[in-house]
């Protein structure tokens, strides 16, 4: 059984310990307040605060995420505008984290995914899938495998490389849920 660390108690972080707790995994959520005081007891370690709060997230727990693998679920939005990205073109919010924790293993998932549609296991009539990018296969099937194990489906979205193209995907169901041209209890599914 793999056991994960949430940084985070939002409606992403409460969702995706949903999940994972159906599928029996231990999961222990840390206060964004609580950061840097309190250990990280997981195998995994998954950041679900929004992307300005990464830094700190990496500066308190820098050291204590090595070996571990680490999931981004950040969209790097421009919060005041709402129109771009604020990362580098071609980059990705999980490639600049992995440049940081160059001895963790970084994946990008859940960012894809809408709190409602992680909770209630369907997007529309289809069940919810979650995308996963990384380098490190070992660490996309066990969190693929936990995902499963939660009654969602998990799918490999390819190299850390492809968080660039998630991260673009997230935005625009961001911005056309919050122009009300979808709902926040939609989005997009995988149909295989």
């Amino acid at each position: 059984m793999t056991s994960f660390s949430i940084i985070g108690t939002g409606n992403m972080a409460t969702a995706i310990s949903g999940v994972l707790r159906a599928g029996g995994s231990a999961v222990d959520l840390v206060p964004h307040e609580e950061v840097g005081t309190r250990d990280l007891t997981g195998d995994v370690v998954v950041l679900a605060v929004p992307y300005p709060a990464v830094d700190s997230v990496l500066t308190a727990y820098g050291d204590a995420l090595a070996g571990r693998t680490v999931v981004d679920i950040t969209n790097p939005l421009n919060f005041e505008t709402f129109d771009s990205l604020v990362v580098p073109v071609g980059s990705s919010a999980a490639s600049e984290i992995q440049d940081k924790l160059p001895r963790s293993h970084v994946l990008k998932a859940f960012n894809t995914n809408f709190a409602a549609t992680l909770s209630s296991g369907t997007v529309g009539e289809e069940r919810t899938t979650v995308l996963i990018a990384g380098d490190d296969e070992q660490a996309k099937a066990t969190l693929a495998a936990a995902v499963e194990a939660g009654g969602l489906g998990a799918v490999d979205a390819g190299s850390l490389a492809r968080a660039h193209e998630l991260e673009a995907l997230g935005f625009l169901q961001l911005t056309l849920a919050a122009g009300e041209k979808i709902s926040w209890t939609g989005g997009f599914a995988v149909v295989r």
